[in-house]
């Protein structure tokens, strides 16, 4: 039976497990640190071979960035402290983009007047309350290590008299500084997050007043949303990821990024329309709604193994030494060969097998396993994209970056179920709700 007054309820116990979980993080974390500090290795790679891909990796670069860094300054900080700096990083990129993805997926079924999709519009607005915890985390991480992260923020690169002036990063010098650095970066948050909170209003209005007014306003920003969002967040990702690599660049870098983002969202609207079918909710929701998100996936599965496969021939096949070397530090260094192979199992290979048939886009269980499955394989994505460029040799992958990635999940979780649980599930006065409950596929 389907009731159009379904609220959710964020119970004591679920809030108990999401404890758990963060104080497993924390748990983690300290022992990770620990690990590091008392000089164990908790990377997959063993440190054999590690001299051999650095040599490789130095050959390939006609102006490394890390000739410029063997001074004293690199290593001014310590080893674990500058990876913690990195998984700081890479889960503020990796869960900024499930919040940005929760308001594009909602705007993008306005402008689009999608009714297919009605049943999980409050999900996706849950997830973009997460704009304003990212903004404030990765204002603070970047602020705390940007000199670690980012190798563009030392001034000595920029002084035509220090033995360690770069006249390839000077050139960029116009884009990339501080002041025009964090403007971008204040402007793409707080104007996602605008377009949040008015499309928000709109929405729970609707609930309250009916009519079409509500919804008209809300087709109307997001159109202009999708517009602001297809330049900004190309630009986010360029600032906040590929110029941690500052020599290198990719066109395609962008899209890629956005691809990234995008399935991973859809992965966590879907993971958790299942938990609130299974908790008894959204009983708008049939086998043929999961049909579609499970399309989706698989869809965007490809689309983004498009990308990585058109990024990487296009290097490989120019045979460039400044851009190669992206790749040649991933592939030659036992720490991170292991991931870039992993990321193509997990985030084509394995979405594309499992979810290729009909009856299995329609079964929970399975759309379960694949959207967890896809959400590490997206998480490691971005660590492949940071981790490298940050800690070159010197990263790994251990208790550091499950413990900060548990402690970023739970608090996530928490807050998304706590927004859920303030509004109807189900926006009973939305133009396109019977349309959606009659749709079949």
């Amino acid at each position: 039976m389907t009731t159009f007054d379904e609220k959710y309820d964020f119970t004591a116990k679920t809030k108990r497990n999401l404890a758990i979980l963060l104080v497993a993080g924390v748990v983690l974390l300290v022992a990770g640190i620990f690990t590091t500090q008392g000089g164990g290795h908790e990377a997959a790679g063993e440190h054999a071979g590690v001299a051999a891909a650095h040599d490789l990796v130095a050959s390939t670069t006609m102006v490394s960035e890390g000739a410029a860094e063997t001074g004293a300054a690199h290593h001014e900080t310590a080893t674990w402290l500058k990876r913690l700096i990195a998984d700081l990083w890479i889960n503020n990129m990796f869960f900024v983009g499930l919040g940005i993805i929760g308001v594009f997926f909602f705007a993008i079924q306005y402008a689009s007047q999608a009714a297919w999709s009605t049943g999980m519009l409050r999900v996706s607005m849950a997830i973009g309350n997460w704009l304003p915890i990212a903004f404030v985390l990765i204002l603070g991480v970047f602020w705390i290590g940007k000199h670690d992260l980012f190798h563009w923020t030392h001034e000595y690169l920029y002084d035509p008299n220090s033995p360690q002036y770069d006249p390839i990063i000077a050139g960029k010098q116009p884009y990339l500084n501080l002041p025009f650095y964090l403007a971008r970066m204040v402007v793409f948050l707080v104007v996602w997050y605008m377009f949040f909170m008015y499309m928000k209003k709109h929405a729970l209005a609707e609930d309250l007043e009916g009519g079409v007014d509500h919804w008209k306003k809300i087709r109307s920003a997001s159109a202009w949303f999708l517009v602001f969002f297809a330049v900004s967040s190309s630009m986010a990702a360029w600032d906040w990821v590929m110029s941690i690599d500052t020599h290198w660049f990719s066109t395609m870098f962008g899209w890629y990024t956005f691809s990234s983002w995008w399935v991973s969202g859809l992965a966590m609207i879907t993971l958790l329309v299942i938990y609130l079918k299974e908790k008894g909710y959204l009983s708008i929701v049939n086998a043929n709604h999961l049909h579609d998100i499970g399309k989706f996936i698989f869809g965007f599965s490809i689309f983004w193994t498009y990308l990585w496969f058109s990024q990487f021939l296009l290097i490989y096949y120019a045979n460039i030494p400044e851009e190669t070397v992206y790749f040649v530090e991933r592939l030659t260094t036992p720490q991170y060969r292991w991931v870039f192979y992993f990321n193509i199992i997990v985030n084509f290979l394995f979405p594309f097998l499992a979810l290729m048939t009909r009856d299995s886009k329609r079964h929970m269980p399975i759309l379960k396993i694949v959207a967890i499955i896809v959400l590490i394989g997206h998480w490691f994505d971005f660590y492949l994209m940071v981790t490298p460029g940050v800690m070159k040799m010197e990263g790994g992958f251990g208790l550091m970056e499950i413990g900060s990635a548990l402690i970023f999940l739970a608090a996530f979780l928490w807050i998304v179920l706590a927004n859920l649980a303030k509004h109807p599930l189900i926006a009973k006065n939305h133009p396109t709700l019977e349309e959606s409950l009659h749709h079949h596929i």
